[in-house]
């Protein structure tokens, strides 16, 4: 399910702001129980490094929304966080204004057709049957584009199943540099991000969105696997996962995978002309697969090196 696996791992704005600006403003539903307090579970995920006599830059691959209990941020990725000068993430989450604003503007169809219309007759009664499931009514999204209904149906389902956006890696790192005292930048604005789902074409959207519908039912399971391969440091394993369905479609992975990640090598090409040490934090599914940052670097003449650990 492409926009749960993108969710998961990949598009930092959708996980943790739009799950916020959806349960204050569209959501109207009861509160789960607290869950019970998780036992910590030991996690090792992939670390990368690029370096020269002078620069060094850490790669380290998130998830966007975890479980609480899962122990991480220890061993060498702390180690590279510790001795590191700043940080870069995909974005740094705007307040909350700025953030509804930047969704009103990507995410509102102004096509004068409702989104259930916009959907195949066929395909209609599942979408909404979705929507029930996790205590949407059924009009709720109507006003919205299809992207935006696809990434919140996978996020509000996985916050069901108890995956948490402040358990998630970008939240984690964010406070423990603002502990720090680490300057933190964003490779991209969450203006840009949502921009690149209302830049995709309807046909790309809907297709995303009935894809979505259509795995919702396994996108726990789906998500504990690919959480599994994370934690078990096998990015080859989550990179299949991940990427595998993003490639059916050609639009979406030039737009928000393979473009995206030559941006960022172009970056890191730049920042190894100037000395210091960079822990950089993306979505796990940038660093895996063909098109992964690691694979445009190589094109620049650069090297990351697995840490071991």
């Amino acid at each position: 399910m492409f926009a749960n696996r993108w969710a998961l791992g990949a598009v930092g704005a959708v996980s943790l702001g739009l799950a916020g600006v959806v349960g204050a403003n569209l959501i109207k539903r009861q509160a789960a129980p607290a869950p019970a307090a998780a036992a910590t579970t030991d996690a090792d995920p992939t670390l990368w490094v690029v370096k020269d006599d002078d620069t060094t830059i850490y790669l380290f691959g998130t998830v966007h929304v975890l479980r609480p209990g899962l122990s991480w941020f220890d061993e060498a990725v702390k180690t590279a966080f510790d001795a590191s000068d700043e940080v870069v993430l995909e974005l740094v989450m705007p307040d909350d204004a700025t953030a509804q604003a930047a969704v009103m503007k990507h995410a509102v169809n102004t096509s004068g057709t409702t989104l259930t219309a916009m959907l195949p007759e066929d395909e209609r009664a599942a979408y909404l049957q979705s929507l029930t499931n996790i205590g949407v009514p059924p009009a709720a999204l109507d006003q919205y584009q299809p992207w935006f209904a696809a990434t919140n149906l996978s996020i509000m389902t996985l916050m069901k199943a108890g995956y948490d956006a402040n358990s998630g890696a970008e939240k984690v790192i964010t406070a423990a540099a603002k502990e720090a005292g680490k300057p933190v930048t964003g490779l991209e604005t969450m203006d840009q991000q949502l921009g690149f789902f209302s830049g995709l074409s309807q046909q790309s959207q809907i297709a995303l969105l009935t894809s979505t519908v259509e795995e919702l039912p396994n996108a726990t399971k789906m998500t504990d696997d690919m959480v599994a391969k994370w934690g078990a440091g096998d990015p080859q394993g989550l990179g299949e996962l991940m990427n595998e369905s993003l490639r059916e479609t050609p639009e979406l992975s030039k737009v928000l995978l393979a473009d995206r990640n030559a941006r960022w090598a172009e970056w890191i090409n730049t920042r190894m002309a100037k000395p210091g040490t960079v822990f950089i934090a993306v979505g796990a599914g940038h660093l895996a697969g063909n098109d992964s940052v690691q694979a445009m670097l190589a094109k620049r003449k650069l090297t990351a090196t697995r840490v071991d650990y």
